[in-house]
């Protein structure tokens, strides 16, 4: 297996479920890294799948996968999407060579492209605790996380403040 990633590099994204159930895959280019962490560059017309669904996207996304091995993945998408920003609370994510690996812990903070705001999917995690069977730990530790991503996107603050543009504008000039 290779090293890590360096600019430019086509990058493979697993997220799976938990208890290694598979959930969504698609392919990335590594853009670079700042303060907030890795960025990956997803653009229009990448091919999503999953057991039982899968699209080809219309929109752009500037992926962040935060620094200090945070509990989420965050995608910036531009105007084509519904969602504006769409933070998935995960495992901290790891790397295997050029594949980015994280768990899908159910719950998402959506920011719509009008500025609503709000906490997704919480029925589907109280569900998946019971069975997929989660510890206590990654309990607290995912409603921790989305406690926080909600509460930075709804302040506006970094990274959750525009600072993704310069990541978008680099994939959407590629």
């Amino acid at each position: 297996m290779g090293g890590m990633p360096t600019p430019g590099d086509p990058v493979r994204v697993v997220m799976t479920k938990w208890g290694g159930r598979p959930h969504w895959e698609y392919d990335a280019t590594y853009l670079g890294a700042d303060v907030h962490g890795e960025w990956l560059g997803v653009p229009r017309g990448t091919h999503y799948a999953r057991p039982g669904m899968e699209f080809v996207a219309t929109f752009a996304s500037a992926v962040l996968v935060p620094a200090g091995g945070a509990a989420h993945v965050a995608g910036f998408n531009d105007e084509h999407a519904k969602a504006a920003t769409y933070v998935d609370m995960t495992t901290p994510a790891q790397w295997e060579g050029a594949t980015l690996h994280a768990v899908d812990l159910d719950l998402d903070v959506v920011r719509l492209q009008d500025g609503t705001v709000f906490l997704d999917d919480e029925d589907e995690f109280a569900e998946h605790q019971v069975s997929y069977g989660y510890p206590a730990d990654v309990v607290a530790m995912t409603e921790r996380s989305a406690a926080d991503v909600l509460a930075a996107v709804q302040r506006g603050a970094a990274p959750y403040d525009g600072s993704h543009q310069v990541w978008l504008d680099r994939l959407l000039s590629r």
